[in-house]
């Protein structure tokens, strides 16, 4: 039977005791031990004691999408030249109607882009010819709106172009791709805050030329929330499209390797979201449209649509946390950990 429990029946009278009355079979964690043990963790794994984890996995072949591939996935579509000899990239992007396991026994009735929370993250350099191939096969009239410098007809809104494109209807976005920098994509269907809270987003990353200087690892976190009952209130928060994923799975690194982190906040109901590092700093590119970073610090904080490029690297192993500075966030799944290897170790 799927359960349909809100965010009052998680946090209320607090966090671990409204655990408790919404039905602690959700963590593994016994919460005698969630609220003072830390029975999982060891001296050289500081910072994630307690912490509970969600019983169980999502079905992750059902949803379509692991966040952990997600991490990494770039679609960098398909490349030619056009006569002129300026890149050509092509992609296709299609909207359905598609139910998630968010939690487990809990299913969201979502709208994505190539049935994922979030669509796939188009990556081209700047100065390419974009053509991106729309296609409506959701019961309800959606468009792509992309962050950066475009034509109106290709903006993707009410009146300007092709505006809304039906169910069942596809159209075309081209575009030459300015500036560079981390943007993203969003449908811009009426009432936007519902069309975009439901999945329809994605990251939108436009490469330097020249490429930014190499790094050992590059992956993609997007913030957002779950409504899961339509009072305009987010109930669960996640990156990536699972809450809790990257608690229960750590993301592998090793030390003194060089990290460049996209992070993009699409979080509606909310007016601002965070990411925190524990035990290290970080060099923060506001948008990435910059070569230099603005600052080095262990917190930054977004409001919808803003994003920025982190650049890290650890030079101790252990398990480290990252989530929202926002504590009900976190509580309520916007958190999770890097687990650094030693430089000599396999990440599998």
């Amino acid at each position: 039977m799927k359960q349909t429990l809100s965010r009052r029946d998680f946090v209320g009278a607090g966090f671990l005791a409204a655990l408790s009355a919404a039905g602690a079979a959700l963590f593994k964690t016994p919460l005698a031990q969630a609220a003072g043990e830390t029975h999982h963790l060891t001296a050289e794994n500081p910072g994630m004691q307690n912490m509970p984890e969600p019983q169980g996995e999502v079905d992750h072949l059902h949803n379509g999408f692991n966040p952990s591939g997600t991490l990494y996935d770039f679609d960098y579509g398909r490349l030619s030249r056009l006569a002129s000899g300026q890149p050509l990239r092509e992609y296709q992007v299609i909207a359905t109607d598609h139910t998630i396991e968010i939690m487990p026994g809990i299913e969201f009735p979502a709208w994505a882009y190539n049935g994922r929370i979030p669509g796939p993250t188009l990556r081209c350099t700047e100065g390419d010819r974009l053509r991106i191939k729309f296609i409506n096969a959701s019961t309800h009239p959606h468009s792509m709106h992309f962050h950066g410098i475009h034509p109106a007809e290709m903006d993707g809104v009410p009146g300007a172009g092709p505006g809304l494109i039906p169910s069942g209807s596809s159209f075309t976005y081209e575009f030459d791709a300015y500036p560079f920098g981390l943007h993203l994509y969003h449908c811009h269907a009426f009432p936007l805050a519902r069309h975009i809270a439901k999945g329809l987003y994605g990251a939108f990353i436009i490469d330097p030329q020249p490429l930014r200087p190499a790094v050992e690892q590059e992956m993609v976190m997007v913030m957002h929330g779950f409504d899961v009952d339509f009072d305009n209130h987010n109930d669960f928060y996640a990156v990536n499209g699972i809450p809790f994923h990257y608690q229960k799975h750590p993301i592998p690194l090793r030390v003194g390797e060089q990290v460049r982190l996209y992070l993009v906040n699409i979080l509606e109901y909310d007016l601002l979201n965070s990411f925190h590092l524990h035990a290290n700093f970080f060099h923060y590119y506001p948008t990435g449209t910059r070569l230099e970073p603005s600052e080095y610090t262990d917190t930054i904080l977004q409001t919808q649509a803003q994003r920025g490029i982190l650049e890290f690297a650890f030079q101790q192993p252990g398990m480290y946390m990252f989530h929202a500075h926002n504590t009900e966030f976190a509580e309520l799944g916007w958190t999770g950990a890097f687990e650094v290897l030693p430089r000599e170790a396999s990440r599998v």
